[in-house]
């Protein structure tokens, strides 16, 4: 099983995505307070790993699940979910990603 905890930052949300391999799918169980995040949840339980990792064809099912659901274009929750299935799947390698934002003249 891959873990990803997202944390989403000014929105003060988070969410914890576990995703489980089974057979060609990935099963997805996916938690946060974020009212946007239950509903993509709702409806996102199941993808095709090789789906999600390409704009080709019908392109990624949580990203489309994002665009519907979420709040804000800039959510990192989606691309999280993304990058739980392709450790779950063997197409990537468990590593940390992080965006660090700041205004100049801020850290």
């Amino acid at each position: 099983m891959a873990t990803a905890k997202i944390t989403s930052g000014i929105c003060g949300f988070t969410a914890t995505v576990r995703a489980r391999k089974n057979g060609r799918k990935v099963m997805l169980e996916i938690d946060s307070d974020c009212a946007a995040i239950q509903a993509l949840a709702a409806g996102l339980t199941e993808v095709d790993p090789f789906q999600e990792i390409t704009f080709r064809g019908q392109g990624p099912q949580t990203l489309k699940a994002g665009a519907e659901h979420c709040y804000h274009p800039a959510c990192p929750v989606p691309v999280g979910i993304i990058k739980a299935v392709e450790v779950e799947s063997g197409l990537a390698l468990p590593a940390e990603a992080r965006i660090e934002l700041s205004k100049d003249g801020e850290d």
